[in-house]
């Protein structure tokens, strides 16, 4: 199992032919997830070899089109190939009503369960969790209600070194709770260390999507000491003014978050069409925060093999 991200989409609200609008496709440990739902997402899918019907969890950001205007119709394609399973929707609370009316005026019917659960953004709040990861919603800076997410493996339980164990001829009741770092005592009332019949726990990683945001240090606190960051950089420093007018952020800016943050490494995107290249978006955070790149299209970042 491994946990990847795919840059779908990585321009800000004016597609271009090298940066169509913000989405992203998350594998972790076989759960897949997609973030954010601009026009022309299941092209962008298709073209990086992604099952559509493979996603089972969608995260919208907010209500500004180039973040969920494809998602109708990425729905619609998953009816057409026939899907039966549910998929859950996680976004502000008027979305469900936006995609239930575009589907009831078109006549059109989804044939698997469409589940909506409704976002906010006061605080960090857990929207999903199973035994292998957790997804978390977490407050931004913008024009409209936003929020970032926080996508983390939970947690690994250690490794139990069986020849040790097989030696010290212990009960298998022992073994769940060396895997959890506890002690076992067995029937005599002997206590055994964990640490003499395990290895550490393999790391976890985790990935945090700050996309739109205008500077903003509160937000440090919930990303604080994660794998990779993605944050936007629609604007250049020099255009520092109307990133603040239109509550976005700059690169230097995203590689300070990033450096206040302390993380691993940095990916920019949500450039504005109104620049012909990356290059100074990408030497204006590297300056200041060496690890990190501005993202392409249909490019998949290894967080963990």
């Amino acid at each position: 199992m491994s946990f990847t991200v795919t840059i779908l989409g990585s321009g800000a609200a004016l597609p271009t032919a090298q940066r169509q609008p913000t989405s992203q496709y998350i594998s972790c440990n076989d759960r897949h997830l997609l973030i954010d739902c601009g026009e022309g997402t299941q092209t962008q899918l298709r073209k990086a070899g992604i099952k559509l019907q493979k996603i089972n969890h969608i995260f919208i950001s907010h209500l500004h089109g180039d973040h969920y205007f494809g998602l109708v119709g990425l729905l619609s394609s998953m009816h057409l190939l026939g899907r039966d399973a549910g998929i859950n929707v996680y976004g502000p609370k008027e979305l469900e009503q936006i995609i239930r009316l575009q589907l009831e005026i078109g006549g059109a019917k989804i044939g698997f369960p469409l589940n909506f659960h409704p976002t906010f953004n006061d605080t960090k709040r857990k929207l999903f969790e199973d035994k292998m990861i957790e997804v978390w919603s977490f407050p931004l800076k913008h024009k409209i209600p936003t929020t970032g997410f926080l996508v983390q493996e939970k947690p690994k339980e250690r490794s139990i070194l069986g020849e040790e164990f097989k030696n010290a001829q212990l009960s298998l009741t022992a073994i769940p709770k060396f895997r959890k770092g506890e002690n076992f005592i067995d029937e005599n009332g002997v206590e055994f260390d964990y640490n003499d019949f395990t290895f550490p726990p393999k790391p976890s990683f985790s990935y945090a999507f700050c996309s739109d945001t205008a500077y903003h240090t509160a937000l440090c606190e919930y990303i604080n000491n994660v794998t990779v960051l993605y944050h936007e950089a629609t604007f250049l420093e020099k255009d520092k003014e109307r990133a603040k007018a239109t509550f976005h952020s700059t690169a230097l800016q995203a590689a300070e978050i990033a450096l206040k943050s302390n993380v691993k490494k940095l990916l920019l995107g949500h450039l504005s069409a109104r620049y012909e290249s990356d290059q100074a978006h990408q030497i204006e955070a590297a300056a200041l925060f060496p690890l990190a790149r501005v993202v392409k299209d249909l490019e998949t970042i290894i967080i963990r093999f």
